[in-house]
């Protein structure tokens, strides 16, 4: 059998059942995706787990800045200086409610 092509990062189904276990060793010290064929075709993608927590995080991050330019859109903002006032204020004796 041929070595995994870790340039090109493609594995036909039968290699990849083959080598499994080579495979994932190999895969669990990279940040790069690899493509398993079937019949010549991309039939699934597998990352070490760290590399799906990195895209996880990034797609967290973008729903978050997403979310927040819809709020600024909808208006929904506060006052920088009434908000950094209030943030001045937490955990104090003279603790302020948030700005409205």
């Amino acid at each position: 059998m041929r070595d995994v092509n870790a340039v090109e990062g493609i594995v036909p189904l039968g290699e990849f059942k083959a080598k499994a276990a080579q495979i994932l060793r190999n895969l669990s010290g990279s940040d790069e995706p690899l493509i398993i064929t079937q019949n010549g075709r991309p039939a699934a993608v597998v990352l070490s787990p760290g590399a799906f927590e990195d895209i996880r995080e990034r797609q967290r991050l973008l729903e978050m800045v997403a979310e927040g330019i819809a709020d600024a859109e909808a208006g929904r903002v506060y006052d920088d200086k009434q908000t950094r006032a209030w943030l001045k204020s937490w955990g104090t004796d003279a603790e302020t409610e948030p700005p409205q």
